[in-house]
């Protein structure tokens, strides 16, 4: 492995493992360009089903959670508003509950009025992300559907925020 691409792999990694930091784009395996988000499709807990895919044009926040995680809880409330916010403009808030039935996910939902999706996940869906192997997981998934930026941990939310009024500030115009 060339040293430029080593030191850019073992600087990628250690952004990526550091919590509460800025998003980081990150480039595929190969090198070139972004990952594309892997696509998927799983029931909200309305029963609609959702593929990640009819979100193409949007700005995704792709949220894994869980009922029984404090720092989840704690941003749920903060994606809520930014759902309501920044909605209008683009950008589509995602939940992926990884809680082991949808009982205490129903009773969360209708706590925080959640108005957009959340749908249960599994360790299968997490593998198709490189495995969620901490929460709370975010990624933040561009409008071609790439994946631009992976908050581990208990993020920055002030920093996050930053990053999505100024993508959504920079989205062409249709």
């Amino acid at each position: 492995m060339p040293i430029s691409l080593l030191c850019r792999t073992l600087l990628l990694g250690a952004l990526l493992a550091a919590p509460g930091t800025a998003p980081v784009a990150l480039a595929d395996a190969a090198g070139g360009g972004l990952r594309d988000a892997p696509d998927f499709t799983r029931t909200d807990l309305g029963g609609r089903s959702i593929a990640l895919r009819s979100y193409r044009g949007k700005l995704v926040l792709l949220n894994f959670w869980a009922t029984w995680c404090g720092p989840c809880l704690s941003e749920i409330p903060r994606f809520a508003d930014w759902q309501r916010r920044y909605g209008p403009a683009g950008l589509q808030i995602l939940g992926v509950s990884m809680d082991d039935g949808p009982a205490p996910v129903r009773a969360a939902y209708q706590k925080f009025h959640l108005d957009y999706p959340v749908m249960m996940g599994d360790a299968q869906l997490g593998e198709l992300f490189g495995g969620v192997l901490g929460l709370p997981f975010t990624y933040l998934i561009d409008r071609r559907g790439h994946i631009i930026a992976r908050f581990e941990g208990e993020p920055d939310l002030k920093r996050m925020e930053t990053r999505i009024q100024t993508l959504l500030a920079n989205a062409p115009r249709s």
